[in-house]
């Protein structure tokens, strides 16, 4: 009997790291906020590098920012900024005004560069 109860023991925690593994692998969606309008800017950086962001505006006025950063695909949320737009993420910052935006490590060193710098559209 002590075996068995082992073995559904076993059994149990397989079957949680399972559906754990499956809670992890599911879309993020919240409809209860729905997407008004959606534009997806491509920037050509000071670097070299290049970066794609799509911009979410819902219908209850909040704004959302879609980038990849280091290889993963990050949702950024508008928050108050003193000009231009500012969208956090994380411990990162993507920050733009007109044409132009600038990513930066908000951990990094205050003095320390950019991730990315000089960004612009239409470029």
């Amino acid at each position: 009997m002590k075996s068995l109860g082992l073995t559904l023991g076993m059994l149990g925690t397989l079957c949680l790291m399972s559906v754990t593994h499956l809670a992890f692998a599911m879309p993020l969606t919240a409809p209860q906020i729905q997407t008004l309008t959606t534009n997806t800017l491509r920037y050509k950086c000071s670097s070299g590098n290049s970066l794609t962001v799509q911009y979410m505006n819902t219908k209850n006025k909040q704004s959302f920012a879609l980038l990849t950063v280091d290889g993963r695909k990050m949702l950024f949320v508008n928050v108050l900024a003193a000009s231009g737009a500012k969208y956090v993420g994380d411990h990162y910052t993507w920050w733009t005004k007109g044409p132009e935006g600038s990513l930066t490590d908000d951990t990094a060193d205050p003095n320390a560069a950019p991730m990315l710098a000089g960004c612009k559209t239409g470029t």
